[in-house]
């Protein structure tokens, strides 16, 4: 299939099959799709974590509004955004791509500095909100890393964050959890949602050219 293919048969799959398991080399693309895809000056501000332990996930499932793929997937990935823009994170971000590069560039410096003297002061809430968003570009890059590997998934906001940083002791690592995912395959014979047609807004009143 193509991508577009692909992208036409994904949907947010409500029932996974819990004896399948997705292979470790089809997760590990997906991963490494969300760790190479875009950020505001490229800062990263979220990590993943991956959940394959099955206590675990029955701990968060409650907290998810019992929602069954929590712990059916095969792996529960957990977008956990940045609690705020500090001088030592922006620091280690612009020193790692020197470092990388081997060359330390004057106008990366000058950009360096507005950032420190921007972001730091405007406090922690505004700085998630963006580290949040940064989250969500994150997000969109694993569902399509998904399609491409014909492996299921469903995003979902619909939970307890702030449960969910207790289970996973976020606030000890100054991370707040913003997004789950999990990964599997589908169970199409308990999913009402997996023969309904794709609906989106057509073209005409989605996109506008501007010539």
């Amino acid at each position: 299939m193509s991508l577009i293919d692909k992208l036409q048969w994904r949907y947010a799959t409500k029932k996974m099959d819990p004896s399948k398991v997705v292979p470790q080399d089809k997760v590990d693309r997906i991963l490494e799709a969300v760790r190479l895809t875009a950020s505001s000056s490229g800062l990263q501000p979220y990590e993943l974590l991956v959940i394959t332990n099955k206590a675990l996930r029955e701990k968060i499932k409650p907290a998810a509004n019992n929602q069954s793929p929590v712990t059916d997937c095969s792996h529960l990935l957990v977008f956990a955004a940045w609690d705020d823009y500090t001088a030592d994170r922006i620091n280690r971000a612009f020193d790692l791509t020197n470092e990388i590069r081997n060359v330390v560039l004057k106008d990366r410096e000058v950009y360096r500095q507005k950032l420190l003297e921007g972001y730091p002061p405007r406090g922690p809430e505004i700085n998630f909100v963006h580290a949040t968003k940064q989250a969500y570009i994150g997000l969109g890059t694993a569902l399509i890393a998904a399609a491409e590997e014909e492996v299921d998934c469903t995003p979902m906001e619909g939970f307890n964050p702030l449960a969910v940083d207790q289970i996973l002791n976020l606030k000890e690592k100054n991370l707040r959890s913003v997004l789950l995912l999990p990964l599997g395959y589908r169970k199409a014979d308990e999913d009402w949602l997996v023969k309904l047609k794709k609906v989106r807004r057509p073209k005409d009143s989605f996109i506008t050219w501007i010539d």
